[in-house]
């Protein structure tokens, strides 16, 4: 059998015929595959994302349900600068091409003022200490009570002339008031007490005292 023999068993009309078929399946699947992507997808389609900033959030939810697109609020905040309600910020931002029923997040104004545990101050920290936990915490610091006691230690906490306690919840920028001694420690009662000594005694007074202390 010859070498043209042997490869034309091979390489026949039904064989070619199959290639071609599986070829043109190949193609005609990647093909089908691409545009059903596509479409599916929406390649090529895009809705530009408004700016809803400042915007009330019921307002923004009707903007984004005529555009096709989602909303959730993930987060809430508060500027007393905006109204109440209002959108402060939105991921993806303003002016984004996304898909249709893409999903917009957005941080909500609240309309009431965050509030922060007052931290374990009292009569177990400095004024330097203390002054710096509490405005971290957003606090308005204000110029400090003293009394007597050991030199700014603090000893109390006020805002807007109530005494605070450790763990009472208060508004962020509210303003604070430490009370902290003056270094000036106070007294016990026992160190004030004087004892009263005559400065002249007489013979009779001693006779009487000494009578007095044989009877008891």
């Amino acid at each position: 059998m010859s070498i043209k023999e042997f490869f034309g068993k091979f390489v026949s009309r039904y064989l070619l015929f199959h290639l071609l078929a599986m070829v043109i399946v190949v193609v005609a699947l990647c093909m089908g595959v691409k545009y059903g992507l596509n479409t599916y997808t929406h390649h090529g389609e895009g809705i530009t994302v408004p700016d809803l900033t400042g915007m009330d959030y019921l307002k923004a939810v009707v903007l984004l349900d005529q555009q096709k697109l989602m909303v959730v609020v993930t987060d809430s905040g508060h500027n007393k600068t905006m109204p109440a309600n209002c959108v402060l910020s939105q991921t993806p931002g303003p002016g984004v091409d996304v898909k249709e029923g893409r999903t917009i997040y957005v941080t909500i104004n609240s309309p009431r003022m965050p509030t922060v545990k007052i931290p374990d101050l009292i009569d177990n920290s400095s004024y330097r200490e203390a002054q710096a936990r509490l405005a971290s915490l957003g606090f308005k610091m204000q110029e400090p009570q003293r009394i007597d006691g050991e030199r700014d230690w603090v000893y109390g906490i006020l805002c807007q002339g109530r005494s605070l306690q450790t763990g009472d919840q208060v508004p962020i920028e509210s303003q604070i008031t430490l009370i902290i001694g003056n270094g000036h420690e106070e007294e016990e009662d026992g160190d004030d007490m004087m004892l009263d000594v005559p400065v002249a005694v007489s013979g009779e007074d001693v006779d009487e005292f000494e009578e007095v202390n044989v009877e008891n």
